[in-house]
């Protein structure tokens, strides 16, 4: 009796750890970061792929030729924001990848704002909507923390048709001084995290002929907890 007793604990705690793990692998902005309960999280727009010319795009001239354009269209599974509600008429553009290889082999190719997109509050996850053509290729958004210093962030596989979003999670700094740095107290006129592009990174036995991909809807899962908050009266260190 006690050997079954025994037992079934182990089988119990065994399923405990297990849910613990699993939900370990589905973070969320409520969790990321989260040292203290005062978060005011919001959904924005970073970036929303409607004007031409404001994103470049470059590979290396030995691996073949990219070029890119603004074309009619947009996901259907595409949430509204608040924000945008009433202005759909203003949505109405995805940005557009074109790679023509000149032979397999291991490089990448760099989709890049023209200048880094800076982001209000502090930044606990980064979406973007992908139209893929079920190759596996790989997704990195490059980012600048407050101090300049790049870091990359991995968003997933391309091994996918038709749009998908695409979410990569911001670690936040442990120390305030270590990794992605987006506030301090000793620097606050300058901006928290930049988002500076995404670089696409080919697999070597896919890299031939033409590929195609599609961007929309760069936004940011933020905390505007100190920006919505403020005091009236205070005072603003930009001087």
């Amino acid at each position: 009796m006690k050997k079954n007793i025994l037992a079934i604990c182990a089988v119990l705690a065994g399923g405990l750890v297990f849910a613990q793990n699993s939900s370990l692998l589905e973070p969320t902005p409520e969790t990321i970061g989260a040292d203290s309960a005062a978060m005011a999280l919001r959904e924005i727009n970073v970036d929303k792929f409607e004007r031409e010319g404001s994103w470049d795009v470059t590979i290396s001239s030995d691996y073949g030729v990219i070029t890119s354009r603004l074309f009619d269209g947009n996901p259907a599974m595409k949430d509204t924001l608040e924000e945008d509600k009433g202005k759909e008429d203003e949505d109405s553009f995805v940005y557009g990848v074109k790679v023509e290889f000149f032979r397999r082999g291991v490089n990448s190719f760099y989709i890049t704002s023209v200048r880094p997109l800076p982001v209000e509050g502090i930044a606990k996850t980064i979406s973007v909507w992908v139209c893929g053509r079920n190759q596996d290729h790989h997704l990195t958004v490059l980012v600048q923390d407050m101090f300049g210093r790049n870091y990359e962030l991995y968003m997933g596989t391309l091994g996918f048709a038709g749009w998908k979003k695409m979410t990569a999670v911001v670690p936040p700094s442990p120390d305030g001084e270590h990794g992605i740095v987006q506030q301090s107290a000793f620097y606050n006129s300058r901006p928290g995290l930049r988002i500076v592009g995404f670089r696409i990174d080919c697999n070597p036995m896919q890299a031939r002929g033409s590929y195609y991909v599609y961007f929309d809807a760069l936004r940011v899962v933020t905390d505007l907890y100190d920006l919505q908050y403020r005091d009236e009266d205070d005072m603003s260190d930009n001087w």
